[in-house]
């Protein structure tokens, strides 16, 4: 059952496609209807409210353009600069790195455990001692919550804390997570959603950035709207950046935001009806969870045993291609990028085994019946 070239885009099962309704379009028209398609407007300032209510606590958020212009601006914010150190998870989406170096800084990654598969807090302890007992203190921590699912707050903001380093959550992906009853993205000193394409809520491209500092979060808006001075005329005092949202992306974010809830139920019951369907192929694994998490599952992953099965991740993702359904490799760990050959990384073989066995299946908050069904018989089919 291989797709021909001719086969229309629209059939293909994506991994993490958009999930839109009517209410989307009604904000987008009310955008047009009152002339606010500018990077300024209304729904600008309800999503950031919106966000802010619905994710509780006592915090601010600045609306951008996307997640890595958020980690871009909370990384200066925190006071990062050239030259200075950064501890950031491998096992990751490449924008917090890049972030990194935009500020002229160096990253150095830190592995993921196996009971969460997210940044490892003892060896994120280690690195904090090994390099302040050298007198070079990192400058800050970015925390990447994967796939949707909480790290290890509790000893990763103690060790934090201890020598006093600031923590980035980049919760890109985890966005509708707890801890602890506790919203991903809250417990640092900067949080980071994104709302690219594929999240679990979508304004097309978009990200905000969370701060409990009013004055922190007013810095970052002036910042990404070029930074320009109060004055009657264009005046500059230190550099900006085009990173504001759009007011039509905004009002898209604001129905998407009214429907999480559900979005996050229904990515939830997909991956229970996974792990059900599948739980009895020998060697199959399924993406951990932190006993005190509730993952928004914005991804279902799973893991292959080749000590068990003779299955592939690579083998099965082509099975999947040949029935027009998108599936993906767990992330290629930062320490193994080319384009970070050399930086150092404390641990990694964790990340690379993951990034060997590990596979990530469709997990749209839309997929039917039917979708599902192919997913699992194409698997069970192709298992070896």
């Amino acid at each position: 059952m291989n797709r021909s070239p001719e086969e229309p885009a629209q059939n293909r099962l994506y991994l993490s496609p958009p999930d839109l309704g009517d209410a989307e379009l009604a904000f987008v028209h009310e955008a047009f209807d009152e002339n606010w398609i500018a990077p300024v407007g209304p729904h600008i300032d309800a999503f950031e409210q919106e966000i802010c209510e619905y994710i509780g606590g006592d915090v601010y958020a600045a609306a951008l353009n996307s997640g890595t212009a958020a980690l871009h601006i909370a990384l200066q914010l925190a006071g990062v600069g050239a030259g200075d150190e950064v501890l950031c998870s491998s096992f990751t989406f490449v924008a917090a790195a890049n972030a990194i170096t935009y500020v002229g800084a160096k990253p150095v990654f830190i592995d993921s455990d196996d009971a969460t598969w997210n940044m490892d807090p003892k060896l994120l302890a280690d690195a904090l001692k090994e390099r302040s007992s050298a007198g070079k203190t990192p400058k800050a921590v970015i925390l990447v919550h994967l796939y949707g699912q909480s790290a290890d707050m509790e000893p990763i903001l103690l060790t934090c804390q201890e020598y006093g380093v600031p923590l980035i959550e980049d919760a890109a992906e985890a966005l509708g997570s707890t801890y602890g009853g506790k919203a991903l993205g809250t417990f640092g000193d900067f949080g980071v959603y994104s709302f690219n394409g594929n999240k679990i809520i979508t304004t097309s491209a978009g990200g905000m950035l969370i701060a409990r500092d009013a004055e922190a979060i007013n810095h970052a808006r002036s910042l990404a709207s070029q930074a320009r001075d109060p004055a009657p005329h264009y005046e500059h005092s230190q550099v900006g950046y085009n990173y504001r949202m759009s007011n039509v992306l905004a009002g898209i974010g604001r129905a998407q935001l009214a429907s999480l809830p559900s979005k996050v139920a229904s990515r939830q019951l997909l991956f229970a009806r996974y792990q059900d369907a599948l739980r009895d192929l020998p060697g199959i694994g399924f993406i951990p969870a932190n006993p005190k998490d509730i993952p928004n599952r914005w991804l279902s992953c799973i893991t292959i045993d080749p000590e068990v099965t003779n299955s592939t991740p690579e083998q099965l993702r082509l099975a999947l291609e040949g029935v027009n359904v998108e599936s993906r490799p767990l992330w290629k760990p930062m320490h193994l990028q080319p384009l970070f050959a050399g930086a150092e990384c404390y641990g990694g073989a964790v990340s690379e085994k993951l990034f060997r066995t590990g596979l990530c299946l469709p997990s749209g908050s839309s997929i039917t019946d039917a979708q599902f069904t192919l997913v699992v018989e194409t698997l069970r089919a192709n298992w070896k």
